[in-house]
């Protein structure tokens, strides 16, 4: 089996060696180069080809996210953010994932314990990135029209999304007008980034986004973001209910989960509208399918634009979408739905 072959770039000595020697040892792994700052590693990326890159963030001469924007511009391919500052620094980590980065983890530190998860969760993202698509970051986003009301149905979106949901979502939201319907997000994330990821977002938008509290009504011109970590988040009430966080097990892995979300919404039928984004895994496949089958329209992206093409997959292999839409026609194909007094397809 041919090993992922990756390019450390960072400007700590002894963090490129930790690095190295960490990544060296999944035989699945090969560390080709170790550059100290971004000018080095331009050179290395030429002539070694690697896989996957790991970048640091802060670096002399260029900082790892104005390097990683020209990487994803100019010669898109996989890059995982690999600093001290992804676990305090949730602003940065957004920011990276924004602009293209497959995932951000965070350094290895503390005890033996610790070094040893945090370790094998550098090599576990390191692999999962080598079977990503990157892409250039140049879609152009249509800004969200303003004035007239654009004469929506009553509505519910829940979109669900994993592996290069934020970047997705980053292109999608921005397009929704200010009286869109409720947007209801399961988008997998450590717990500590999901406010920052909310309060970004809504910098770029014209809805108000938010993260999801318990409890809160089921707004038109708002969308609620999913806690990370803890709870699952629901729609309890149907099309003027409330938006529920539940603390209960793991889903295929994840809390919140997109099935979760997806089943809750399915008994909206027809006034329910459904979207699984990039994303590694299955969850929100089921839960798409539930949806249709009660009568919603239910989209999902298409492989040529996913940065992992795993949970829409397995979601149209299961009969769960209704259309495949790439992630320049998503936002329009989900308003248009909106609008739509049948709310499917012919």
């Amino acid at each position: 089996m041919r090993r992922t072959r990756v390019l450390i770039v960072d400007d700590s000595a002894a963090m490129r060696a930790a690095l190295t020697r960490i990544l060296s040892s999944d035989p699945q792994i090969e560390v080709v180069g170790a550059a100290p700052e971004p000018h080095a590693a331009r050179a290395l990326i030429r002539d070694l080809n690697p896989d996957v890159i790991t970048l640091d963030v802060e670096m002399p001469g260029m900082d790892g996210l104005s390097f990683l924007e020209r990487i994803m511009r100019l010669r898109p391919m996989p890059v995982v953010m690999v600093s001290s500052l992804t676990a305090a620094g949730a602003i940065t980590t957004i920011e990276a994932l924004r602009l293209g980065a497959v995932d951000c983890v965070a350094k290895p530190t503390g005890g033996p314990a610790g070094w040893q998860q945090d370790a094998a969760l550098l090599c576990q993202t390191v692999r999962d990135a080598a079977a990503s698509r990157a892409r250039r970051t140049h879609i152009q986003r249509r800004a969200a029209p303003a004035g007239a009301r654009s004469g929506f149905r009553q509505r519910v979106i829940a979109i669900g999304a994993s592996t290069g949901g934020v970047e997705a979502l980053f292109h999608i939201l921005p397009q929704f007008p200010a009286d869109c319907p409720p947007v209801l997000i399961v988008q997998h994330m450590p717990a500590a980034f999901t406010t920052k990821f909310a309060e970004r977002l809504n910098r770029d938008c014209a809805v108000n986004v938010r993260e999801a509290q318990d409890g809160a009504p089921l707004l038109p011109g708002t969308v609620y973001i999913a806690p990370g970590g803890t709870h699952h988040m629901i729609l309890d009430g149907g099309i003027s209910g409330k938006v529920r966080l539940v603390a209960e097990d793991r889903v295929n892995g994840h809390r919140p989960s997109v099935d979760m979300l997806f089943r809750s919404v399915a008994p909206l039928g027809d006034k329910a509208i459904g979207a699984i984004l990039t994303g590694m895994g299955d969850d929100g496949a089921r839960g798409l399918l539930a949806m249709r089958q009660a009568g919603a329209r239910t989209f999902g992206q298409t492989r040529g634009c996913c940065v992992v093409w795993g949970m829409p997959r397995v979601a149209l292999e299961i009969g769960a979408v209704d259309q495949e839409v790439s992630l320049s026609q998503m936002a329009g194909a989900i308003l248009a739905a909106c609008r739509d007094g049948q709310n499917r397809e012919p």
